[in-house]
């Protein structure tokens, strides 16, 4: 079994809730509002009877996942954050880069295991990778600021590491895994034939794609699938609205 072939069997690709379909379905939808007889239809397509569509959404509004409109169901201001980064995966903001690398030296001590985890997150979600326990760092190809806030708890630096920068960039990112599950994924949405199976496979892409460290291309592997991958994404995005409008020009 190849490496790819071993990343596939690990995505544990399960059938996506209703809950999860609505999500997939508003956060690629710009802007992410449908009515809600369109949420219905929609939602039909992928194995989900309408009254499981219908209670899912009812639950989703008291969860504060969306929020009621006039005439149907909008993503929820948590939701919208969640939105941007997806985008961002999919079409990041990169700049040349010029060999420095962007740091985060963490300052502030004696904070307690949730507010450290919540860090973690955030810190990985900006695409930063731990070289010891509070030194984090990437290289500086990304056209993006980084949050005020984080400011309070971290100094910012601009650094060169003595280390090479490939070797570098392979001792902080598993860059042979994710192109091995990149390429499982590859194959395996090429195979996908039913609306279901297809969405499924393409929630996982997404996922994947926010874990990708987005590194200039001289520090990547050979044959790096990553836009590759982002293609893939771009075309179902495409089709995917089109089914949307369809179902728009039809109410």
């Amino acid at each position: 079994m190849n490496g790819a072939q071993e990343a596939l069997g690990g995505l544990g690709l399960r059938p996506l809730s209703a809950r999860s379909v609505v999500l997939s379905l508003l956060l690629g939808t710009h802007p992410p509002e449908l009515p809600a007889r369109d949420l219905v239809r929609l939602v039909e397509g992928f194995d989900v009877g309408a009254s499981t569509a219908r209670a899912a959404l009812s639950r989703m509004a008291a969860a504060g996942d969306l929020r009621r409109t006039g005439t149907g169901y909008r993503l929820s201001e948590r939701l919208l954050e969640r939105q941007r980064r997806q985008d961002e995966a999919i079409g990041p903001h990169t700049r040349a880069w010029e060999g420095d690398w962007e740091t985060l030296v963490i300052t502030v001590t004696g904070r307690g295991p949730a507010a450290r985890a919540d860090l973690r997150t955030r810190l990985t979600a900006l695409r930063l990778a731990e070289l010891r326990e509070g030194v984090w760092l990437r290289p500086a190809n990304l056209d993006r600021p980084l949050p005020a806030d984080l400011g309070r708890v971290a100094e910012r630096l601009v650094s060169r590491p003595a280390s090479p920068a490939p070797e570098l960039a392979a001792r902080l990112w598993p860059l042979a895994e994710w192109s091995d599950t990149a390429r499982a994924l590859l194959a395996h949405v090429g195979r996908a034939r039913r609306p279901a199976d297809r969405l499924t496979a393409f929630a996982a892409v997404v996922r994947h794609l926010l874990a990708d460290p987005v590194l200039p291309a001289e520090l990547l592997p050979a044959d790096w699938p990553g836009e590759a991958l982002r293609d893939a994404y771009a075309r179902y995005q495409r089709e995917q609205s089109g089914q949307v409008r369809a179902h728009g020009t039809r109410t």
